[in-house]
């Protein structure tokens, strides 16, 4: 197990008493490990912090608006790749038998590709295998972090700390174009409203090309190395979805 990349997973779900009481648990946890720098776990300390400290309320108020309300920063991977096309629903059944090829069966409401899931996986992989599947999502791990200094959210510092991770660094051709993109607004009511009105994606048996799930169980590297960045398209802020986590 990596305890590094289990406590990141933690760090980025939907705030709740446990968290809040295992806060004061994961930075020893993660010096104990000794995977990332000395500099990157001192970013860590402020949003430890305030887990710890802040009322809770507050704290799922704030993730709600951050990751929930806002499609830009959503931790749906394949959001930030794929959009709304039907090549997320392929990517998304590929994800989903690596990881019941791995024996794992994720439950819940979240999509196979929301970042804390992945993180779970990748963190009963071998550490090699695991920082091969992080760099090939490099870029989209700096463009959130990025998008998230904008705001002065603590939670950029864990997006730097899985980049660190990474076996590559981002390139910075496809950070700029995750980033260029202009930021939705949490606020915007009406935008949010729309989104109920979209045609919703299937993932499961038949969202495949031309209707067929792939056969076979993909490799993991595969499956990520799908991440390009998407074309330029309309964002809009994602569903509230935090009070399910």
């Amino acid at each position: 197990m990596i305890v590094t990349l289990k406590a990141l997973s933690a760090l980025l779900t939907y705030p709740g008493e446990e968290l809040k009481a295992a806060a004061p648990e994961i930075a020893p946890a993660l010096r104990a490990e000794s995977l990332l720098t000395p500099a990157r776990l001192a970013a860590l300390e402020p949003l430890l912090a305030d887990l710890a400290a802040a009322d809770l309320f507050d704290l799922q108020e704030r993730f709600v608006f951050l990751f929930d309300r806002s499609r830009s920063l959503s931790l749906n991977l394949f959001e930030h790749v794929h959009g709304e096309s039907r090549a997320r629903g392929s990517a998304m059944v590929d994800l989903m038998e690596t990881y019941r090829a791995a024996g794992l069966e994720p439950t819940g409401s979240e999509l196979p590709d929301h970042l804390p899931i992945l993180l779970e996986y990748l963190a009963t992989r071998p550490l090699d295998e695991a920082r091969e599947m992080l760099a090939d999502a490099a870029h989209i791990l700096a463009g959130l972090a990025e998008r998230l200094d904008r705001r002065q959210s603590a939670y950029a510092a864990v997006f730097r700390a899985l980049v660190e991770l990474a076996a590559a660094p981002a390139t910075a051709e496809l950070v700029a174009e995750i980033t260029r993109l202009p930021d939705d607004d949490p606020e915007d009511l009406a935008a949010l409203d729309a989104v109920w009105e979209e045609a919703m994606i299937t993932f499961g048996p038949g969202a495949g090309p031309g209707g067929t799930a792939e056969a076979g169980c993909p490799a993991s590297r595969e499956t990520l190395a799908r991440m390009g960045p998407v074309a330029a398209r309309p964002t809009r802020p994602a569903a509230p979805a935090g009070t399910n986590s």
